[in-house]
């Protein structure tokens, strides 16, 4: 039922009644009331007005008579079609001459704007460009899950749970750090699959991982400077820009970020993926870690953010150990996420701060209000206390190795794969291609056959890599059927050539 809004003048000519009719046709001509809604009853109107019912019954009756609304017995009165009064498709005249107006305004503005793209064409990040069109028949973009594999009842059955339990108190903001129970949930799930050692009161969930990458720039002082390896997560790298950071690209190796390259004197802050780095697929060994943490315990206010992003799934050897089990220093900021091992519409992940910086997070940020809402994190706390989430895992494990192993079968001892990059974990692998062609021209091809791949290039923070380097391409599997990745191969052996 719409909640009108009518400002009545007592010293206006026109009597309260005329007043009411005026504030309802236009709202319903400019399009604020639609066909079909509903309107307060007079009982309840009058009394939101402070006058008598029978000014309200007369102004309604006005407007029965000249079609904007309709009495419907026993229910109320609702919004008419008035489309048929002025044959306008439910507008008056002076509004759909308006309409016209702001159309062609709003094509101007769109038609500059383009213009001026032109002029200056922006590059989009991989992680930023748009969903694929229905040509596209095979999807090898990296990141998707096989959303079909889902437990949908189990998570439908979990939110009901959710909203039962909480009732009234889903409606407030809750604790800026995010549900006691959720963050108690992820501290002994973090311990017991990461070796992450921290309390409750340790972990800070936001809505997604840029939301707490942009909370914690609040946090941290000296120079701003970050530094990053390249090709990297863009999405990290763009909001580090956008928080005002100078990013220094530090390029890898196979073993990751190359330590001995870190600007000594300015920089204060290390953005790494030791476990699974994006998108290559390398871990970094326990040599360089050390190296690392050298690095970070040399000066006062440095830090490392060890972004573990899909940690959960490694289908060869057991676990890799987190860089954040290997100090007591408190210098390792831990960065997880839930997009990949429950769903990314979920837009739930976690910080875990070293003591150090949660006092200043009480100081600087403890004021603001939690960016997701209680009854998610009250499900996904049900999702984990049920055993739900770690049985979950364990089907994607199986789940996934089965596509990453038929992937690999497909792609060894093909000659025109030179070599294939993190085939150990992860939702996709990297395939360096003996061709003449670049990148851009075997996904071009690919396209046209019905297959989108995405290329390594487009990783890189500062250009591209050099022009004599073979084309790389990325080969996501998370949401492909085994019938689907055998005929993309087939597809990208014949655009290789």
């Amino acid at each position: 039922m719409y909640e009108l809004f009518i400002h009545l003048d007592a010293h206006k000519k026109s009597a309260l009644y005329e007043q009411i009719y005026e504030s309802i046709k236009n709202d319903i001509v400019d399009g604020k009331l639609t066909c079909g809604e509903k309107l307060p009853s007079t009982r309840l109107l009058a009394a939101h007005l402070s006058i008598s019912r029978s000014t309200v019954e007369t102004a309604y009756g006005q407007l029965v008579s000249e079609g904007y609304i309709e009495a419907r017995k026993g229910s109320g009165y609702y919004v008419c079609d008035i489309g048929q009064l002025y044959g306008t498709g439910g507008l008056s005249k002076s509004g759909a001459r308006h309409q016209a107006q702001d159309t062609q305004a709003m094509e101007i503005s769109m038609e500059t704007q383009m213009k001026i793209q032109m002029k200056n064409p922006i590059k989009i990040p991989p992680q930023m460009q748009p969903q694929p069109d229905c040509d596209v028949k095979i999807d090898f973009f990296p990141g998707r899950i096989d959303a079909k594999a889902f437990p949908y009842q189990v998570w439908r059955k979990v939110n009901k749970e959710a909203l039962l339990e909480l009732e009234y108190e889903s409606l407030e903001a809750g604790h800026p750090q995010g549900e006691y129970r959720l963050r108690k949930a992820i501290a002994g799930y973090l311990y017991r699959a990461r070796g992450v050692r921290c309390v409750p009161e340790q972990i800070v969930v936001g809505a997604g991982n840029e939301s707490l990458l942009q909370l914690l720039s609040q946090m941290l002082s000296g120079p701003r400077v970050a530094v990053m390896e390249s090709p990297t997560y863009l999405q990290a790298y763009h909001t580090f820009c956008n928080m005002g950071y100078r990013v220094k690209a530090v390029p890898m190796d196979d073993g990751g970020i190359r330590v001995e390259e870190i600007p000594l004197e300015d920089a204060s802050l290390v953005y790494v993926m030791p476990s699974h780095q994006f998108p290559f697929g390398s871990v970094m060994p326990f040599k360089r870690r050390r190296q690392l943490l050298a690095w970070a315990k040399e000066r006062e206010g440095r830090y490392i953010i060890e972004d573990d992003h899909d940690s959960e799934f490694r289908y060869v050897g057991k676990p890799i150990p987190s860089l954040h089990s290997m100090e007591k220093q408190g210098r390792v900021i831990y960065l997880g996420t839930f997009s990949n091992s429950i769903m990314p519409s979920i837009r739930v992940s976690y910080l875990a701060l070293p003591p150090e910086l949660l006092r200043v997070y009480f100081e600087k940020c403890g004021f603001y209000s939690p960016t997701v809402s209680r009854s998610l994190q009250s499900a996904v706390c049900k999702f984990m206390e049920g055993g739900y989430f770690e049985r979950h895992l364990n089907k994607m494990r199986r789940v996934y190795k089965g596509k990453h192993d038929e992937l690999l079968r497909l792609l060894k001892g093909k000659p025109w794969v030179e070599r294939i990059y993190g085939g150990r974990a992860g939702l996709h692998i990297g395939v360096e291609m003996k061709s003449a062609s670049s990148e851009e021209e075997i996904m071009a091809r690919a396209k046209k056959r019905g297959v989108r791949v995405q290329g390594m290039s487009g990783y890189y923070i500062e250009g591209r890599r050099a022009p004599g380097d073979r084309p790389i391409l990325l080969l996501g599997f998370g949401n492909l059927t085994v019938e689907q990745i055998r005929e993309g191969v087939a597809v990208l052996e014949e655009c290789v050539r």
